[in-house]
């Protein structure tokens, strides 16, 4: 079996080729990709369903717009939810284990909190079950999600290979985007190469 190089924590932005209407401009972060598939949030699908209507007691943490947002077409009755620890402290790359951190363990970087755990760099999942206050100090934003995206073993790789998904670096403030239905544009907008030009694609290709 052919190695997969994990892309767990990077953005799949969705091509103006992209047919299917579930991920049209959709930008989808990517919580787990190994050899047996993958999984990942669109971040850019809010609902009118409000946070404070299916989970009460999180909706004080969670950022505007302030609604559960639809992470793709699996699982639509169950919630997930993505938040941003800032600091130094939660930085360490996703695939270094406390014994390889560089910094060493009297490095004086944090645990992390207890109902959060490390995605890539400050981005996490949260543990709905936990009591919220455990996290109201170290949440710098959280997102919930009805739904999630996921693609069996091989098969993101094979939408990678058709041109279906462009790969980009995500940044925490992806997570918490006040603007979220303009963030396939912005994500485009600030790559340092031709994907910049990408973010002009007319809606409607047949005009370009």
């Amino acid at each position: 079996m052919t190695e997969v190089s994990s892309l767990t924590g990077r953005l799949l932005v969705a091509t103006p080729a992209l047919a299917d209407p579930n991920f049209d401009r959709a930008v989808v972060l990517l919580l787990d990709h190994d050899e047996e598939g993958s999984l990942g949030v669109v971040l850019n699908r809010p609902t009118p369903v409000g946070v404070g209507d299916i989970l009460e007691s999180w909706a004080a943490l969670a950022g505007e717009p302030g609604v559960v947002f639809q992470g793709g077409p699996v699982s639509l009755d169950s919630a997930l939810g993505v938040g941003v620890v800032p600091g130094e402290a939660h930085d360490r790359p996703a695939d270094l284990t406390e014994g390889d951190d560089p910094a060493g363990p009297r490095s004086g970087r944090r645990p992390d909190p207890i109902g959060w755990r490390r995605v890539h760099g400050a981005i996490g999942l949260v543990d709905l079950e936990a009591p919220p206050e455990l996290l109201a100090t170290e949440l710098g934003s959280l997102r919930i999600f009805a739904g999630y995206s996921g693609w069996g073993p091989g098969q993101l790789e094979q939408e990678l290979v058709e041109g279906a998904w462009y790969v980009v670096e995500s940044e925490p403030g992806d997570v918490s985007s006040p603007d979220p239905r303009q963030l396939w544009r912005a994500v485009l907008r600030r790559q340092r190469n031709e994907l910049a030009m990408v973010a002009t694609y007319p809606d409607d290709p047949s005009l370009n």
